[in-house]
């Protein structure tokens, strides 16, 4: 094939490890990939990381080192028929008269269900094959435990901004990809937010466009006309970024579920990663709703798996019920506060000693040194509550950090405290 038509991510994959760009807390001299392929001998691993990373690439480049047939399955595409295949390949290749190692390489591991994944277990463990596999989602969750136990697990991290340059670099060396204004190269490694496919796609797309238009240069205007919908409203990490973040959370906070719902939608069709999104949520629900609603951070929890379980665009529509439902929440950011400044007095103040009657008196020469004497079980006490007692260090007994607010549940929160303190004055206090 004429390498023109060769795609551009083909063209410019590391035929050695000393290629590979990124990963080298992994790959780097004395790191644990790199040890691995040093060692001659493969073992089964888990590849966790965002797409466009080098899972792929690096599980190649072992199948090259061991010289060693690669296999590769996908779980999207692929089922306990193509599993069965690749078995029989394997034994092929083990039984021919030029033995062969394989590698089994199963991308996107985690959406085989139990079954398929077991199925890889007994040969994994004969040692018929070395098994890798690739997944963007924590392996702890998505992969058995049987299969997990038998392979090692390598967090691949997003390529850095330096990562991202070089591989601009590279296309530019072999001719690819024209010269690019600083403000196009920016916004490129913007949009492609640590994921070298995306950005090897992006560069391809411009490449065409550009040699059509006879262009010696990709400025940023030009660069936003040519991919308009596809490029980001907003560069991940940049000002703007967190400007419409900040939109959205103050939307919550004042209570308004169009403005919330509006910027949530803005932000997922300028590509925002919904689980960070998701994230966001279960903080408003904690910091701004707490105890007047608890329900807030419940449904914001739900929410997440939800969106974990359907991924998008279905997945969305719960991140959209749970906005919504933060925004016309009672809010109370009283445990918020109360969290604060028990962290403040904490930092400043010295490591006052247990009172006596609260200490934990396992043994008798505890008990002896009067370890817990006097501790009232609450249990045994009128209405459940040992009026009278501090349960504070000493100097601290008056100390107070939560003030509920007249929102929501905190209202009864309130009332509750306030008679409580009542029964403590009564008694003395």
């Amino acid at each position: 094939m004429n390498a023109t038509h060769t795609p551009l991510a083909e063209r410019l994959r590391p035929r050695t490890l000393g290629e590979v760009i990124g990963q080298q807390h992994l790959l780097g001299e004395g790191m644990a990939l790199r040890v691995a392929f040093e060692s001659g001998q493969p073992h089964s691993c888990i590849l966790w990381g965002p797409p466009g990373v080098g899972k792929t690439t690096i599980a190649r480049l072992m199948a090259d080192a061991f010289d060693a047939q690669f296999l590769s399955i996908s779980a999207v595409l692929g089922g306990v028929k193509e599993i069965r295949e690749s078995v029989e390949q394997a034994i092929a290749a083990r039984d021919s008269l030029d033995p062969k190692r394989t590698i089994m390489f199963v991308d996107e591991v985690h959406r085989f269900n139990k079954s398929q994944q077991d199925a890889f277990l007994p040969h994994v463990e004969s040692g018929l094959f070395t098994f890798i596999g690739a997944t963007t989602e924590n392996p702890s969750f998505e992969v058995n435990s049987a299969l997990l136990s038998r392979a090692a697990v390598y967090v691949l991290q997003s390529l850095s901004v330096d990562d991202l340059t070089q591989i601009i670099a590279k296309a530019q060396a072999i001719g690819a990809v024209p010269a690019l204004e600083d403000a196009a190269l920016e916004r490129l490694i913007a949009y492609a937010d640590g994921d070298a496919r995306r950005l090897l796609n992006t560069l391809e797309t411009l490449s065409v466009a550009a040699n059509r238009e006879k262009l010696e240069e990709i400025n940023d205007a030009w660069l936003m006309r040519v991919l308009g919908e596809r490029m980001r409203r907003y560069d991940k990490g940049g000002e703007q970024f967190y400007d419409t973040i900040s939109a959205l959370h103050k939307s919550v906070r004042g209570s308004d579920p169009d403005a919330a719902l509006y910027w949530l939608v803005r932000m997922l069709d300028g590509g925002a990663e919904p689980k960070y999104m998701a994230r966001r949520l279960i903080r408003m629900a904690a910091e701004d709703i707490g105890l007047a609603d608890p329900r807030a951070l419940r449904l914001a929890l739900d929410a997440a798996e939800v969106y974990e379980r359907l991924g998008s665009p279905e997945g969305e529509l719960a991140l959209a019920e749970c906005v919504v439902y933060l925004a016309v929440a009672p809010k109370s950011n009283a445990v918020y506060k109360a969290y604060n400044e028990a962290r403040a007095l904490i930092k400043k103040d010295g490591t006052r000693p247990v009172p006596m009657h609260l200490r934990n008196a396992p043994t008798k020469m505890m008990k002896d040194m009067d370890w817990g004497k006097g501790y009232r079980y609450a249990h045994d006490e009128e209405d459940g509550f040992a009026a009278g007692v501090n349960y504070m260090p000493e100097g601290l007994e008056n100390t107070g950090f939560y003030r509920p607010v007249e929102r929501g549940l905190e209202i009864k929160i309130a009332d509750k405290l306030r008679h409580l303190r009542d029964k403590n004055k009564q008694a003395g206090k």
